[in-house]
């Protein structure tokens, strides 16, 4: 599940003007990829983000993407260097966008190899007394990562159904995306790449506002899509950096 459809952007934003929609993941397109693709500084180009979020941004789109193999590849290389908190809370968060099947085999190959036991709670654990706090919080993390497109993403997503719209809001934004352990700027880096990676072009061009929003620099957000360019594939690499240069020039 991805908390957003495209649906707060303005017509002429439409992803279509780019190029056609990518065709969805299939089995087997992507079956390695754990490691991270050759660096941009032996190519002369000094990666603008630091090593850590890079391969927690590679983490996020192997976890949605690639084969189980590269995953538990990917995290072992996660193990060196990243805060460990910080891959608990993009595995956490990677179920709103690979699913619950993907996240619990995440989960379970990070305390594998990290040998790392799981909290013996969770504030966000205990569902009974938490509405309240993830709808306000849910609602105020949204509109920095919409900004302008805040209140036309509501009124759409309303209009395909308004359990979808709670959702969003309580569900992806409150009881995850808003969690502290993880800055928001770092999550929304980790959304691009993902969304890149599993192909999901509307959704990934909503998180490229989002990043910028979120504090991200234009330069963070095209290292990010370098990052997962492989698993994107040549083609679909490409478009993405032209959208992003169309996102950034608006």
């Amino acid at each position: 599940m991805t908390p957003h459809d495209h649906a707060g952007l303005a017509p002429d934003e439409s992803l279509d003007a780019v190029a056609p929609t990518a065709p969805a993941l299939r089995d087997g397109d992507v079956d390695g990829g754990g490691a991270m693709p050759r660096d941009r500084a032996s190519a002369g180009i000094v990666p603008a983000l630091d090593p850590a979020t890079r391969r927690l941004i590679r983490l996020s789109a192997v976890i949605c993407a690639a084969s189980e193999a590269a995953i538990r590849e990917a995290m072992a290389d996660a193990t060196d260097g990243i805060d460990p908190v910080w891959v608990e809370e993009l595995i956490l968060q990677s179920y709103l966008f690979a699913g619950f099947p993907r996240a619990l085999n995440a989960m379970r190959e990070w305390r594998r190899i990290s040998g790392r036991r799981a909290p013996p709670a969770d504030e966000d654990a205990r569902a009974e007394s938490q509405a309240a706090l993830w709808r306000e919080r849910g609602e105020r993390t949204c509109a920095v990562v919409y900004g302008p497109f805040y209140d036309a993403l509501r009124h759409n997503i309303r209009d395909l159904h308004p359990a979808l719209d709670a959702w969003m809001i309580v569900d992806g934004y409150g009881k995850v995306l808003a969690r502290a352990g993880l800055d928001l700027r770092r999550r929304e880096l980790c959304v691009v790449g993902a969304c890149a990676a599993a192909r999901q072009d509307r959704q990934l061009h909503s998180h490229l506002h989002g990043a910028l929003h979120a504090g991200a620099t234009p330069a963070e957000v095209a290292d990010a899509l370098h990052v997962v360019e492989d698993l994107a594939g040549p083609d679909d690499a490409r478009r993405y950096r032209q959208l992003l240069a169309r996102v950034v020039g608006k």
